[in-house]
């Protein structure tokens, strides 16, 4: 997802986290691409032949916010390094830490503060034009109660305003 993403004071948040929840697995990790249009080797390599004096960190911060491209040179041990003396594995290696960003979530803030769930009543289950049950005559879903999720920017509300529209009718 292309979506941005947020840091928050409790991890990390914003639109494509949101989407990519829908998809991930407890436990599972999901890889983030910080610059998905950049070739940052190649980007730090030009830098190095350019500003040779300049601090690994700055380098990353004409790319990234400087906070953050602070904290990946530190991780990396390159928070005092200058880019000439940096060998092009160096270079790859904390590209890789912007480009290749491995993170296991552990967690969410749960059902109170959520705006993506999965799961509710299996489709299966219901009339596709009136969103009966099939096995209890008069009982209806529509909406969120039913396992249907759509990516951000309102295909959720268009889907319960949908399926409701569509019960309503059958009823």
């Amino acid at each position: 997802f292309r979506e941005a993403l947020l840091f928050t004071h409790r991890g990390l948040s914003g639109p494509a986290i949101l989407q990519i929840s829908s998809y991930c697995l407890p436990g599972e990790e999901i890889t983030i691409d910080l610059l998905p249009d950049a070739d940052l080797p190649a980007l730090l390599r030009n830098a190095r032949r350019t500003n040779p004096k300049q601090m690994v960190h700055t380098a990353l911060g004409g790319h990234l916010p400087a906070r953050l491209a602070e904290k990946i040179a530190a991780r990396w041990g390159m928070n005092e390094t200058r880019l000439a003396d940096c060998s092009d594995e160096k270079l790859e290696a904390v590209a890789g830490a912007v480009k290749d960003w491995r993170v296991r979530p552990n967690g969410s803030e749960g059902y109170r503060t959520a705006e993506v769930t999965l799961g509710g009543i299996d489709t299966n289950a219901l009339s596709s034009k009136t969103f009966a049950v099939k096995a209890v005559p008069g009982l209806h879903f529509i909406g969120e109660a039913v396992d249907v999720t759509g990516h951000l920017g309102g295909h959720n509300f268009q889907w319960a305003w949908s399926s409701g529209w569509c019960c309503g009718q059958g009823v």
